[in-house]
């Protein structure tokens, strides 16, 4: 049974930095693709970031990618994310989410094979 358990979310100010991860079991993590996702209040889920198993990375939006690093660590099978220089309009549930490798590791959420539960980020001003 895959599970992907994410943890990290915190409440903080403006300006403060968490680090999420994304502790997988069940399944060979090294041969998976693994991105974040956020859903904001009232919004709709959004792609943050995805990295292949050989540690390319993407992100959704290039302002994201100066303040947020998504990595993976295969011997721990754990996927992370770093955010710095929060802002309120970072406040979001964030989700990680694994897709077996198939030559391409693209940020889309219906793409997704297995989801976590998530876990919540909210940012004060």
């Amino acid at each position: 049974q895959v599970q992907l358990v994410e943890s990290g979310g915190d409440s903080v100010e403006a300006g403060g930095s968490l680090r999420l991860s994304c502790a997988a079991s069940g399944l060979t993590f090294s041969n998976y693709c693994m991105a974040w996702f956020r859903q904001a209040p009232g919004k709709e889920r959004e792609g943050v970031a995805v990295i292949s198993p050989s540690e390319l990375t993407a992100y959704k939006y290039s302002s994201l990618r100066g303040r947020f690093t998504i990595s993976r660590d295969n011997a721990k099978n754990t996927l992370y994310l770093q955010l710095n220089s929060l802002t309120p309009e970072d406040t979001a549930m964030y989700f990680c989410a694994a897709r077996r490798y198939a030559g391409a590791c693209l940020l889309q959420g219906d793409d997704m094979d297995y989801w976590g539960k998530g876990t919540l980020v909210t940012i004060s001003p």
